[in-house]
Parts: structure tokens; C-alpha cells; sequence
């Protein structure tokens, strides 16, 4: 909130001074300031600085109470993020046109005044931002993602935090938090992969030997993955297989795809399932492709004597 304020309110007090200078044909520096002078309202800064604490203690406030109520009523956290990130941006929005009304003075000469030059000035030097809120109405409202959706974005992956004012902010699975302007999302592609639910559907591949049984490698992947404690066995848990061809020649890919009980459970779903698969095949002598196999066999075989 505080950085975007830093950016705006610059360009909204520099416009006055643009307008002046493009309807007044380029009159002196001087006059320009003597009439910003005029449009400012000193006690309105004032004001302002004080809307501006008070949309921020709100904003933390209703974030707390937002993580606390997702910890308690866990099935409903992703309606409670939903409702914050409304919130958020009407208080943004609000702020934002509150700071402006309060600083400046538009009076009907003054406005007679700047004119044209103003929205001149107001294109030019908030174009970025425009086309950044413009952004977050259509996120808002198309919904292609929603907060608390996990999300796949240029080189990003991970669970959205906060549909903003000016960005949307990820927290990947390594818990990095990435910050992407809300107009890129308008010429590129984003996929969802809950799309506002908390279950989320999971692939893993496993590559076996073109010899080995591969019903008994299916039946293995399907109890692996069904006795997992993160599955979410209500949607179904299929296990394909198919002949591909890897660079050491042919093999069977067993593909498992389940749905993982809450997505914040993906990684570890996944380790999961791959543990036990391994340890699976070890008992029930399911190798992996024949020339990898041999390959790593002679990594560790003990030299004769």
C-alpha cells in the first residue's frame, strides 16, 4: 500500500503542473507553480496522511483476521481469501481517490484551467498504473485465477496471496514471493490448477523395463498412491501406461494422476507416493529400463577380487 502511494502521489502532484504548462502554451515555470499552489490543500495533505494509516491498520487488521479464521474453518480458507482480496482492492481503490480529493482543490476555474492538459498529464504519467487496475477488474471479475489458486505463470509456479490494486503476488513452492503487475496477465497465459477449490489433480511418472509387468507396476502405483494420507479419494485415481521411447531406447511409462486433498500438500503427496512406488517395485522386482538399469548397476557393483 505505502509503495504504491509513493508512486502515485508524485504524478498527482506534478500534474497540475503539466496541464498549466501545455494550456498556457508553455508559460513560465513560475506561474505553473503559483498555480499548483493554488490547487493544493495543505490541511487536505493532512487529511490524507491520516486516510492513508487508517486504510492501512485496516488492511492488517482484516489480514489477520482473514489467516486466523483459514486456520480455524480450514475448508473455507480459499472463501476467506476470496472475500480479503475484494476488500482490498475497494480500499485500495477508495484510498487512492480519497488522497486525491483531499490534496487538491478543484475548483471550477480550475478546472476551466487545466483542462485537457490534465488528462494529457493523467495519460502519460499513470498509463502503467491504469493499465494495471484495468487489470485487476478483469482478474476480479473473469476470474481466470482467484486467491488461493495454484498457478502456473511465465517461469512462475506457485499459490496466489493477493490480487492488488497494481500486481498479484505468488508465493512459489520454494516460499518466495513473487510480485506480477496485474496488466501482463492481459496479452499472456495463466493456468489454474484448482481454480478455487483446495483439491487439485497430481501427475507423476514412473518409467519401468519394456520386460516387466506392467499390470503388476499399475496395480503397485494405484495402492501406493490410494493408502497415501494426502490423497483425496473422492475424484478418481487413474494409473496409465504406455510405450515411449527415452534416449536409452524404449521403456513402459506407468503415469499415476490423483487428486491431492489440498494443494499446499503437493510436494509432499508427491514424495509420497514416489517413496513407496520404489519400495514397491524393490520387493516385487520391477526394474527401470533395461540400459539404465545396467548402467547403474555397474556403478555400484564391487570390484573382483
Amino acid at each position: 500500500m505505502t509503495k504504491l502511494l509513493i508512486r502515485v502521489l508524485p504524478c498527482l502532484l506534478l500534474m497540475p503542473v503539466a496541464g498549466l504548462a501545455q494550456v498556457t502554451g508553455g508559460t513560465s515555470e513560475i506561474d505553473s507553480i503559483a498555480e499548483l499552489g493554488k490547487t493544493l490543500n495543505i490541511a487536505g495533505l493532512t487529511s490524507s496522511f491520516v486516510l492513508i494509516a487508517i486504510a492501512w491498520f485496516l488492511l492488517r487488521f482484516v489480514d489477520n483476521v482473514v489467516e486466523e479464521l483459514g486456520g480455524v474453518f480450514a475448508e473455507k480458507r480459499l472463501l476467506f481469501q476470496r472475500i480479503n482480496a475484494f476488500w482490498r482492492f475497494f480500499i485500495y481503490l477508495l484510498t487512492a481517490v480519497g488522497v486525491v480529493l483531499l490534496s487538491f482543490d478543484f475548483s471550477e476555474q480550475t478546472l476551466a484551467l487545466l483542462g485537457g492538459g490534465i488528462v494529457v498529464a493523467i495519460g502519460f504519467a499513470t498509463r502503467d498504473l491504469l493499465a494495471s487496475i484495468v487489470g485487476g477488474l478483469m482478474i476480479i471479475f473473469d476470474r481466470p485465477f482467484q486467491v488461493g489458486d495454484r498457478v502456473s505463470f511465465a517461469s512462475q509456479y506457485g499459490d496466489v496471496l493477493q490480487i492488488g490494486l497494481r500486481s498479484v503476488k505468488l508465493r512459489t513452492l520454494d516460499d518466495s514471493i513473487v510480485t506480477i503487475p496485474n496488466n501482463v496477465f492481459l496479452s499472456q497465459v495463466s493456468s489454474s490448477g484448482n481454480f478455487g477449490v483446495l483439491d487439485m489433480q497430481i501427475e507423476i511418472d514412473f518409467h519401468i523395463g519394456i520386460d516387466q509387468d506392467a499390470a503388476k507396476a499399475r496395480e503397485l502405483v494405484r495402492e501406493a498412491a490410494a493408502i497415501s494420507r494426502y490423497i483425496y479419494l473422492p475424484k478418481p485415481l487413474v494409473v496409465n501406461v504406455e510405450q515411449v521411447q527415452l534416449a536409452m531406447g524404449s521403456a513402459l511409462l506407468v503415469r499415476l494422476k490423483a487428486y491431492v486433498l489440498d494443494t499446499q500438500y503437493e510436494k509432499a503427496f508427491v514424495t509420497d507416493v514416489t517413496l513407496r512406488v520404489q519400495e514397491a517395485f524393490a520387493d516385487h522386482g520391477i526394474r527401470p529400463p533395461a540400459l539404465l538399469y545396467r548402467e547403474m548397476s555397474s556403478l555400484f557393483a564391487r570390484p573382483s577380487p
